[in-house]
């Protein structure tokens, strides 16, 4: 919301109030589901929209659901998701294929668990009841832990933890604060297993059909918001996982059982490269590479 906001802000500024953005908090508009039907269909003209609900829809971006692919560094996958050209060339064409059009890439955290039960190795996870955005994909990486995965909307999930029908979740530490999940769940786990990305996108045929000024305003406004929205994220991570510190245990994982996450992980690429790739995984294999060539890794 705070991306919208800022950015419904510059625009009204820049254009001196003649073009106006109206924004809506998250599900505002219905489910995550629906909002990708709505930017299809131009009912909505652009919305943040998240690889991991996206994902049924456009099978490649559910690359980002990968654990252990982006490094820890988050200063580093933001520098990835500027300048791969498997995710601003090859993944862009994807969404264009479906009328979407993907106009940054950006990261509002690494990802983090939360349970009531301390989350340290593969073992806890047996049987545990964790929630995921419904996509293939994340489904096989938990269950590569031993975990119960099932999709579950971000509407019913924090009565979903109350009550016991999700064991835990993951997401970024601000929004672990912000839903409050942090205090139907005992502990959470800096896992860092992942980046929450999301995409700025837009209804391919309105913004093409948007005049020569019009286009170049939005153009630079979402590269403005690159910066602003890496700074953004930074402080409110921080400022939040002071909140949680109150009330929640925070669990550190080993290096020897990062590892074996790690390990556990790393058959999901295949999963991904033979069941969800539509390109037999050549995005994946290019941004692999990428990836090693800007970490040294």
């Amino acid at each position: 919301m705070a991306y919208a906001d800022e950015f419904a802000k510059r625009i009204d500024e820049k254009s001196g109030g003649s073009i106006t953005v109206e924004t809506y908090e998250f599900g505002g508009l219905g489910s995550e589901t629906d909002q990708v039907v709505q930017l299809q269909e131009g009912t909505a003209q652009l919305a943040v929209t998240s690889p991991g609900f996206i994902g049924n829809t456009v099978k490649e971006s559910q690359i980002f659901g990968l654990h252990f692919l982006f490094p820890e560094s988050v200063e580093e996958t933001q520098q990835i998701l500027n300048e791969s050209e498997a995710i601003n060339v090859d993944l862009v064409e994807q969404y264009e294929a479906i009328g979407l059009e993907p106009l940054a890439f950006w990261t509002e955290g690494a990802m983090q668990w939360t349970s009531n039960t301390p989350l340290e190795s593969p073992a806890d996870f047996e049987n545990f009841k964790m929630r995921t955005q419904g996509s293939e994909l994340q489904n096989e990486s938990y269950g590569a832990y031993g975990a119960n995965p099932d999709g579950y909307s971000w509407g019913e999930l924090y009565t979903a933890l109350e009550n016991g029908t999700m064991d835990g979740q993951e997401n970024p530490i601000f929004f672990i604060a912000d839903a409050s999940f942090h205090e139907v769940q005992d502990y959470m786990t800096l896992s860092n297993h992942n980046n929450y990305v999301a995409t700025t996108t837009v209804n391919q045929e309105w913004y093409d059909g948007l005049g020569e000024a019009e286009k170049a305003l939005v153009d630079e406004t979402v590269e403005e918001l690159q910066s602003w929205v890496f700074e953004e994220q930074e402080r409110q991570n921080e400022e939040f996982l002071s909140v949680i510190e109150e009330t929640t245990e925070i669990v550190e994982i080993s290096e020897e059982d990062r590892e074996e996450f790690k390990e556990l992980a790393m058959p999901v690429r295949d999963f991904y490269r033979e069941n969800i790739s539509t390109v037999d995984g050549a995005i994946l294999d290019k941004l692999e590479q990428e990836i090693e060539e800007i970490t040294g890794e």
